[in-house]
């Protein structure tokens, strides 16, 4: 083990004090999220240390096969989410789900034919998870923006479908903006990595007592492999989805008002 100082189980609890002086702002400023910031807290909490007791049986006992298995339920979990922010599209649930596993398997699997990260399970764990949160976050964003234009722009969609557009090129438009939106977070916080935050893995690393020259290496792989793992959900959603908002006749399919 590293001589890594980590914070001991009462260093724990007693950041709970951070979480209540963020429940006080909520509350003070009639935000109605009291409620809900505190029930996060204490999930986020019980979900951790369940997930930490279960890694360490996959690590210990199952292995690769099992660290797989672990990131294809992280990929169906995140697909459910996703597919949450695309509520009132047709079949946003299955979308995402794909555009998830698309995203993901693509990114992993080439990270590991590479050799770019070793295939060990506690390796594999952690970076899939990273991937998968990527994927899954564009995948939302991309649902939410398209469904939204689908409703808002309809009369102008219709009217491109009277002029003889197919489906595809009278929704070009929106897809294109919806993909825009989903890739300009991850495009933004590449620009400015390590001159306004230091991420994830760098951090984690050099708090293990890691070389920052080592770390960095690790999070260019990161960045880089996040950019990827977004394009290629924010798409494969994008292109679902839109099979899903036509009929076979090119007509776009009623959609309930916006939530």
């Amino acid at each position: 083990m590293t001589g890594v100082s980590v914070p001991s189980w009462t260093g724990v609890v007693a950041s709970l004090l951070l979480v209540a002086l963020a429940a006080a702002v909520a509350y003070r400023q009639r935000l109605h999220l009291t409620r809900e910031l505190v029930i996060a807290s204490l999930r986020a909490g019980v979900q951790l240390v369940a997930v930490g007791a279960l890694l360490l049986v996959i690590f210990a006992r199952t292995g690769l096969p099992g660290a797989f298995a672990w990131v294809t339920i992280m990929i169906l979990v995140a697909g459910q989410v996703a597919g949450h922010r695309g509520a009132g599209l047709p079949r946003a649930r299955t979308a995402a789900t794909a555009g998830v596993a698309a995203g993901s398997v693509v990114t992993l699997g080439a990270l590991l034919a590479l050799g770019v990260i070793s295939t060990e399970a506690r390796v594999v764990v952690p970076v899939g998870g990273m991937i998968v949160s990527g994927a899954m976050q564009a995948a939302g964003v991309t649902l939410r923006r398209l469904r939204e234009d689908a409703h808002a722009a309809r009369p102008a969609i219709e009217a491109r479908l009277c002029l003889g557009l197919p489906a595809r090129e009278a929704f070009l438009p929106h897809q294109r903006s919806a993909l825009r939106t989903a890739l300009l977070p991850a495009i933004d916080s590449t620009k400015v990595v390590g001159l306004i935050t230091l991420p994830g893995a760098m951090t984690g690393l050099i708090l293990a007592g890691v070389d920052p020259l080592t770390a960095i290496r690790y999070q260019i792989v990161v960045m880089y492999m996040l950019l990827a793992a977004t394009a290629l959900a924010a798409l494969a959603v994008a292109r679902l989805a839109e099979h899903a908002l036509f009929d076979h006749a090119h007509r776009l399919v009623p959609l309930p008002p916006t939530p």
